[in-house]
């Protein structure tokens, strides 16, 4: 009895792991790297945002000179206009989360502004690269997990202090400390309130219109309502 007990036993197949366990199982290695690697639909999208910045980013350029003549009654008050032409890197890195994000959408998007045309030219590439680079270290530092108002606002600082210091290198050499002292926290301030609390606001705008369903950012959103 005990032996054939047994023989049935034996023929019961396995159970399968349920999918707690197979999820466990998992190697960490591949979600990450499945986390960080682009689609072909995070490039579309990067692209779209760099293309249509660019175009901003020159319309900017030309209402410039007539929205910083009344800043010069105090030197260095210009930069207050630079969170215009910082936005991009902040909105690509909000919208695709990737490396890299930020940087090609400002980069990108300074390319098409210099090809449309700029009192620039093509330092305008230069600029951009410093700019996205400045937003793309603040999502890098927060391991690209986290993209609430707060990590926005600081990457559109941080986009900001990229400005301040390539503009006094470039545009502004020796000139006193007063002056550098406005233009950083003008360009700081720019930074923080148009391209980064700008870009959160706008991301959150785009996403109830479903227009980002196929990315966190949208289903964040989605959910929230």
């Amino acid at each position: 009895m005990s032996s054939s007990a047994e023989t049935e036993t034996s023929k019961i197949p396995a159970a399968a792991p349920d999918a707690a366990t197979a999820t466990t199982n998992t190697p960490a290695a591949s979600a990450t790297g499945s986390r960080y690697a682009w689609r072909v639909v995070d490039i579309i999208i990067a692209s779209v945002i760099g293309v249509a910045s660019g175009i901003v980013f020159w319309a900017w350029g030309l209402a410039y000179n007539g929205l910083s003549a009344p800043l010069q009654l105090l030197p260095g008050l210009s930069a207050i206009l630079g969170g215009g032409w910082l936005f991009a890197g902040v909105l690509g890195g909000l919208v695709i989360r990737k490396p890299g994000a930020a940087i090609y959408t400002e980069v990108l998007a300074a390319v098409v502004s210099a090809l449309i045309g700029t009192q620039w030219g093509f330092l305008t590439l230069e600029s951009g690269l410093v700019q996205g680079l400045g937003a793309e270290l603040v999502f890098l530092a927060f391991a690209y997990r986290k993209f609430g108002l707060g990590v926005a606002t600081l990457a559109g600082a941080a986009a900001g202090v990229t400005l301040a210091i390539n503009d006094l290198i470039l545009w502004y050499p020796g000139v006193d400390v007063g002056f550098q002292a406005v233009y950083f926290v003008s360009a700081i301030v720019s930074g923080a309130v148009i391209a980064g609390i700008g870009s959160y606001y706008l991301v959150r705008a785009l996403a109830r219109t479903g227009a980002l369903s196929r990315f966190a950012a949208g289903q964040e959103t989605a959910e929230a309502v």
